[in-house]
């Protein structure tokens, strides 16, 4: 069974930075695909960024040049270093992993962390 646990979430001032960060443990693929996602009140959960294996990355627009994935395959943990962090920004974050052995595609969530953005 895998798990999904992150880390790093919290209440941050407009303009400030923090890093999330998601263990993955059991039985992993190496070639996967690992994101975060975010979920505010009363909205849909959407994607922020998500990594390859080979480290393609991808960005939801709105966080483009403040956000930045990266992963340590050693560590089996993907990072989220987000910066210049706006009110907008909060909502709950959770960590994703899946691949696909065709025909099956396997897709694991984190519990979510708070991120707070506020003055």
């Amino acid at each position: 069974q895998v798990q999904l646990v992150e880390s790093g979430g919290g209440l941050v001032q407009p303009g400030g930075s923090l890093r999330l960060s998601c263990l993955a443990s059991g039985s992993i693929r190496k070639i996967n695909v690992r994101g975060w996602y975010r979920q505010a009140p009363g909205k849909q959960r959407e994607l922020v960024a998500t990594i390859s294996s080979t480290d393609v990355t991808n960005y939801a627009d709105s966080v483009k040049g403040r956000f930045t994935i990266s992963r340590d395959n050693a560590k089996n943990t993907v990072y989220l270093q987000m910066s210049s962090l706006k009110p907008e920004d909060t909502a709950v974050y959770y960590c994703n992993l899946q691949w696909t052995t065709w025909p099956n595609k396997f897709d694991f969530w984190g519990q979510g962390t708070q991120v707070t953005v506020s003055s």
